[in-house]
């Protein structure tokens, strides 16, 4: 079955100096939640020190790959402070190689689903 739902977030386990466990084990409540809502999804985590060109073409090559209804933008991407540039990107990445999908932003890892559930039921 098609994913209907992709989340793009930051793979914690890439950010130096970060205890990256209890964000893995957060990651982990959102995928149960997804199947409990039985919603199909992707999760791509991006790395942290990944090369902006890498990261731009695998971003455009997995928006393409399906036509998803909704994308979800983790709190990692949109917060980094030292990186305001790797939200933008993103973005416009959606905005070009999945423009029918809704954009949601969700406020933890455990709620991801909720935020994509928001997006997929609003008219």
């Amino acid at each position: 079955m098609a994913s209907r739902v992709l989340v793009l977030g930051l793979d914690p386990r890439t950010v130096p100096g970060y205890d990256p466990e209890p964000v893995v084990a957060r990651i982990e409540q959102g995928r149960r939640r997804f199947a409990e809502l039985g919603i199909p999804v992707r999760f791509e985590l991006l790395p942290y020190d990944e090369d902006p060109g890498d990261q731009h073409a695998r971003l455009a090559e997995v928006l393409a790959a399906e036509p998803y209804e909704c994308v979800v933008i983790g709190g990692g991407i949109r917060t980094d402070e030292e990186r305001p540039e790797a939200f933008e990107v993103v973005i416009d990445l959606v905005r070009r190689h999945a423009p029918q999908a809704a954009i949601a932003f969700n406020s933890s890892p455990e709620d991801t689903a909720d935020a994509a559930l928001r997006r997929l039921s609003a008219p």
